[in-house]
C-alpha cells in the first residue's frame, strides 16, 4: 500500500465509471490528466519520460507567438516534438492578434501540432476585448485543431478574471480551460484555493473544466474532481522529481474509464530514483547536446527530495559535467533509502510569493480598450 499525507487519509480510489475521458475537440485524454508547461521544464525529454510513467496529455514549455512567427531559433527548438509523441501539444503566449493568428496558423499549416494551448496568467484577462481579440485569432486559424486556455483567478484579490476569461473562451470556441486556483499576486505561495475551480464549472458548462494546483499526491486530484465537479486536473511542480506521479495517477482512476482505480505501490526506493534520473539525463544529452547535463542539474534536487542523502551528495550532484558523473555520484548512495512520508507535500521549484504585479502604465483604465501592451511591456504581463 502506497503512502498518504494525513489530508487524504480516506480518500477512495475512483470508483468504476465515476470519471469520464476529457473531450478536447477530437482529442480524447484518459486519464484525466495534463502535464503543465513549466519554462525550463517540460521539454521533449521531460515529456517523453513523464509518458513512460503514465498516459495523458503532455504539454510543451510555453513559446512565444512572436519568437516562433520571428524564427527564433531557441523558439523554433522548443516547439518540435519527439518522433514518439502523440498527441503534439505546444503553449503559446502573445500579447496581440497579429502574432498568435500567424503563430497558430504556422502550426497547424505545417502539421506541427494536435492541440494548442494560450496562456494568459497575468494581465491580459483584465483587458476583454483583448483577450477575445487574441482567443478569436487562434480558434480561427486552428481548424479543427483545438485551442484550450490556461489562465489564474486574476492578478490580485481585488481583480478576478477567471469568470470572464472562461466565459469569453467558451463563446469563441475553446475546446477546454484551466484554472490555476491562485492570483498572480499569489504567485506560488500559500494553498490553491479549489472553490474557484468550482465557481468556474458552474459559470462555464459547455466546454471541459480544469483544475490546477497543489496536485501534489495521486489524491489530490481525487479530492479536487469530487469537490469542484472539475472534469480533470492540471499537474505542475507536483512531478518535479517524480515523474512517476503519472503512473500512480493512472492507477487511482483506472485503467479504462469503466474500470475502478487501485491502490498505488509504495514510492520508489532511491534505487529506483537514480534509474529514472540517469534515464532522463541521458535524454536531455541527447535532445540538447553536452550542455544538457548543466541543465539536469536542477533536476537533481529535486529529485532527492525527501531521500537522507545528505548534503555531500546533493553538492557533488551541482558540480556534475555529464551522464558518468551522475552515475558515478549516485552508485555512492544507499540505493535501498526509502522516501520520508512527511516529504510527500513539500514543493519543489518554485515557492516565491506573494509579489507585487506590475503593470503598463494605464492598463486599467479602459477595460474595453483592445490595445495590445507596447513591446517593452510584454514581461510584466505573461506569466501562468
Amino acid at each position: 500500500m502506497g503512502l498518504r499525507s494525513p489530508i487524504n487519509e480516506t480518500v477512495a480510489v475512483a470508483a468504476a465509471g465515476e470519471f469520464a475521458p476529457v473531450e478536447v475537440g477530437p482529442l480524447s485524454v484518459w486519464p484525466p490528466v495534463v502535464l503543465a508547461p513549466m519554462a525550463g521544464v517540460t521539454n521533449a525529454p521531460f515529456r517523453s519520460l513523464c509518458r513512460n510513467f503514465g498516459a495523458g496529455l503532455y504539454v510543451s514549455e510555453m513559446i512565444t507567438a512572436r519568437g516562433l512567427v520571428d524564427g527564433h531559433l531557441k523558439t523554433s527548438h522548443l516547439s518540435h516534438f519527439g518522433p514518439d509523441e502523440s498527441p503534439r501539444s505546444i503553449q503559446l503566449y502573445g500579447t496581440e492578434s497579429t502574432s498568435v493568428h500567424r503563430a497558430v496558423e504556422m502550426l497547424v499549416s505545417e502539421d506541427r501540432v494536435d492541440h494548442i494551448d494560450l496562456n494568459f496568467g497575468a494581465a491580459i484577462p483584465l483587458k476583454p476585448r483583448l483577450l477575445a481579440d487574441i482567443v478569436a485569432a487562434a480558434v480561427g486559424a486552428a481548424g479543427s485543431v483545438p485551442v484550450t486556455l490556461k489562465f489564474r483567478v486574476g492578478t490580485d484579490d481585488a481583480h478576478h478574471t477567471f469568470l470572464e476569461t472562461g466565459r469569453i473562451a467558451q463563446d469563441l470556441g475553446a475546446a477546454a480551460v484551466a484554472l490555476h486556483g491562485r492570483t498572480v499576486h499569489q504567485l506560488y505561495s500559500g494553498q490553491a484555493d479549489w472553490r474557484h475551480i468550482a465557481a468556474l464549472k458552474e459559470a462555464v458548462t459547455g466546454i471541459p473544466v480544469l483544475g490546477n494546483g497543489d496536485i501534489w499526491e495521486p489524491w489530490d486530484a481525487l479530492r479536487m474532481m469530487r469537490s469542484t465537479g472539475c472534469d480533470g486536473v492540471v499537474v505542475g511542480r507536483g512531478c518535479l522529481g517524480r515523474p512517476w506521479l503519472f503512473g500512480d495517477l493512472a492507477t487511482v482512476f483506472g485503467g479504462r474509464p469503466e474500470d475502478g482505480g487501485a491502490e498505488p505501490g509504495l514510492p520508489p526506493t532511491l534505487g529506483e530514483v537514480s534509474e529514472a534520473m540517469v534515464r532522463h539525463a541521458k535524454l536531455l544529452v541527447a535532445w540538447a547536446g553536452p550542455h544538457g547535463i548543466k541543465d539536469f542539474r536542477k533536476h537533481t534536487a529535486w529529485y532527492l527530495k525527501g531521500y537522507a542523502t545528505g548534503p555531500a551528495a546533493r553538492r557533488d550532484l551541482q558540480l556534475i559535467t555529464s551522464v558518468d558523473d551522475l552515475s558515478q555520484v549516485l552508485a555512492g548512495l544507499d540505493a535501498s533509502l526509502t522516501l520520508d512520508p512527511e516529504s510527500l507535500r513539500i514543493p519543489r521549484s518554485h515557492r516565491g510569493g506573494p509579489r507585487r504585479v506590475v503593470l503598463p502604465e494605464g492598463w486599467l483604465d479602459n477595460p474595453d480598450d483592445p490595445t495590445p501592451p507596447p513591446a517593452e511591456a510584454e514581461i510584466l504581463v505573461s506569466g501562468g
